[in-house]
């Protein structure tokens, strides 16, 4: 079912529990979970989400939103033995848009498990039908020292680098082919862990601004609705695989992570981000629960200070 939701821009500094702007301005088709945005060289803006075959939405604008199909309209069978189920979720899909060509990661898994997967899909046009499965991309198992999922490609320069965040044991990191998309060896590298919450943190981004990489991920419980306590997190680093701190110095492995946001008044649970930059600045979409659903968020970042904040 899809679903619409018109919300207007406030910004109360009152008090600490209103210190976040709400979401700007979306309109139209704008349910989602766990949601990625990219733009074509024409500028039409796509997001892809969660859900079994992978939603897509398209806005001309960036405020009213199409939902455009599935990247895979007949389902993908290849991911049916780490979902546990036919034509299952998807989860937590990543676009980058680059020379004319979308390049989408996404994973599949079910609710506290391990058995999970990275995938890779091309296409030229980010149409529904239009992606070509480029396979395997890594994958996990019961006992392994991470879970293969949320994944997120970085390119710096000629690098590739894929980080994937696991509710378990942390966000890590590797290196890619710039040619194939896959693992160019097999070393994996920790970028942060929790120790508290059950370890609770997943969904990671690196976004390279000025001299920094910055490493967002989302702490705490996701899925549940108005209960969900997710909210957003930050660490920054001068390289891209490794070495990340918060704004106190702590570092990310060690728990480390400065607040970008959380629930404030009706807006519960935000997380699930990427990060990209616009023709008017970084902009953050999200996904948030009221009690009428799960929406869509999008709002500029500021780096004014060295660290993001959102506007």
């Amino acid at each position: 079912m899809r679903l619409s939701l018109t919300l207007l821009v406030t910004t109360v500094f009152s008090t600490v529990v209103d210190a976040y702007p709400n979401p700007g301005l979306v309109t139209g088709d704008t349910a989602v979970a766990d949601p990625t945005m990219c733009r074509d060289s024409a500028g039409t803006y796509f997001i892809f989400s969660t859900a079994p075959g992978i939603q897509i939405l398209t806005s001309t604008d960036r405020t009213a939103w199409t939902f455009a199909g599935l990247v895979w309209p007949d389902g993908a069978s290849w991911t049916d033995a780490y979902t546990g189920t036919s034509n299952g979720n998807l989860w937590a899909p990543d676009c980058t848009y680059l020379d004319g060509t979308f390049y989408l990661y996404y994973a599949a898994s079910s609710f506290g498990s391990q058995n999970s997967a990275i995938f890779f899909a091309k296409s030229s046009t980010g149409a529904s039908g239009a992606f070509t499965n480029e396979g395997l991309v890594t994958s996990t198992k019961t006992g392994d020292t991470y879970n293969a999922i949320d994944p997120n490609l970085l390119i710096t320069g000629s690098t590739w680098y894929l980080s994937l965040g696991s509710f378990w044991d942390g966000i890590m990191g590797e290196m890619l082919s710039s040619s194939t998309g896959k693992p160019s060896g097999s070393t994996v590298n920790s970028l942060a862990e929790r120790f508290v919450n059950s370890g609770a943190i997943e969904a990671s981004v690196i976004f390279q601004f000025g001299d920094f990489y910055y490493l967002f991920s989302s702490w705490d419980i996701c899925c549940d609705g108005t209960s969900s306590t997710y909210n957003i997190r930050v660490g920054r680093s001068t390289t891209f695989d490794g070495g990340f701190v918060d704004a106190d110095g702590v570092a990310l492995t060690d728990g480390g992570g400065t607040l970008v946001l959380e629930s404030h008044g009706d807006v519960i649970g935000p997380g699930g981000q990427d990060i990209m930059t616009d023709v008017d600045g970084v902009v953050i979409v999200y996904h948030y629960y009221t009690s009428t659903g799960t929406w869509l968020g999008i709002n500029l970042l500021d780096f004014s200070t060295g660290w993001p904040v959102s506007d």
